[in-house]
């Protein structure tokens, strides 16, 4: 039988495979044999190391701005897991007091996309198209809103009003509902990491804020029907938490395409505010008003609006 270059080829890959495994395993086996405190210490020692690589190449490469857009949208993600946190200590919470958050939450983001992703869109387009600054935002805002409608129709989910408390024994309907929280953080990672990358530091702060504190009740919403499935508390925690670490890659890619790409800035803002403005008006709003005590998050929203538009304003 001849033996090829390419049999040969393929079979040192495959050696190198099975070294690879080997090595990787006996890593594992020296790391489990360590006492607790010294395991927690190295996994932690490494994950810092890769931070160091991570934020170091950024900073080399794109520069400053591009790596504190990346850290605010981390830091709006991680709100999720805050937010998941009275889970810990309650199986359920108040439906006026969840429509209350909910509300504040749209109000928050109705403001953050008005102040910090339409105005400023429209500012740049003017400087890029003199005159049509409007329209192209708005052009970008129609392609944000059917990328999300796409993703709507695509991937399996079920949405917010479609939780009730008769059916929160359904496993199947709770992990649809994650998907689809997992899907609608995407863009509003993107929305922090375009604001970041106009240059406008104030906006970009101003939109982390409004994402972190819409982030709070998604990540009560997953944790709880998890919870009440009879999940671990602290596993519930951890999913909801891993539910908006989509956003840091929305926002890294939404800052690093916009620093490439300065003349799409605009479009890019339009299109984020569209998708933000999609899952206000199809996701949280319905929610709120879905069992006919939408009073309470009418006027959460217009506070949540009120907080936003007076910190857009005290930032400059």
């Amino acid at each position: 039988m001849t033996i090829t270059a390419k049999t040969i080829a393929k079979l040192q890959s495959y050696i190198e495979l099975q070294i690879t495994h080997a090595k990787a395993s006996k890593y594992y086996q020296q790391l489990l044999a360590m006492s607790a405190l010294k395991r927690w210490a190295t996994l932690t020692g490494l994950f810092l190391l890769s931070q160091l690589v991570v934020f170091g190449g950024l900073y080399l490469f794109f520069g400053k701005l591009v790596v504190i857009g990346f850290l605010a949208s981390i830091l709006a993600s991680l709100a999720t897991g805050v937010g998941a946190l009275p889970a810990l200590l309650f199986k359920n919470i108040s439906k006026n007091m969840f429509n209350s958050l909910l509300g504040a939450a749209a109000g928050v983001m109705l403001a953050a996309t008005a102040f910090s992703l339409l105005v400023p869109g429209m500012d740049f387009g003017n400087l890029v198209w003199p005159g049509k600054g409007i329209y192209v935002v708005s052009a970008g805002m129609i392609v944000g809103a059917l990328f999300l409608h796409y993703a709507d129709r695509q991937l399996p989910h079920v949405h917010f009003d479609s939780i009730s408390d008769t059916q929160l024994n359904s496993l199947q309907k709770i992990w649809l509902f994650i998907i689809a929280i997992t899907i609608h953080n995407f863009p509003e990672g993107m929305s922090v990491g375009v604001s970041f990358g106009s240059g406008e530091m104030k906006n970009g702060i101003v939109l982390a804020i409004a994402i972190a504190l819409q982030n709070i009740p998604e990540g009560l919403a997953v944790a709880l029907p998890l919870v009440g499935l009879g999940y671990n508390k602290w596993r519930a925690v951890g999913i909801a938490t891993l539910t908006g670490l989509v956003e840091p890659v929305g926002g890294l890619l939404g800052i690093t395409m916009v620093t490439i790409f300065q003349p799409i800035l605009p479009i890019a803002m339009g299109f984020a505010a569209g998708a933000m403005l999609f899952v206000i008006s199809e996701e949280i709003i319905p929610e709120t008003h879905s069992n006919g005590r939408s009073r309470y998050a009418t006027f959460a929203l217009m506070i949540g609006f009120i907080i936003m538009m007076v910190l857009d304003n005290l930032l400059g």
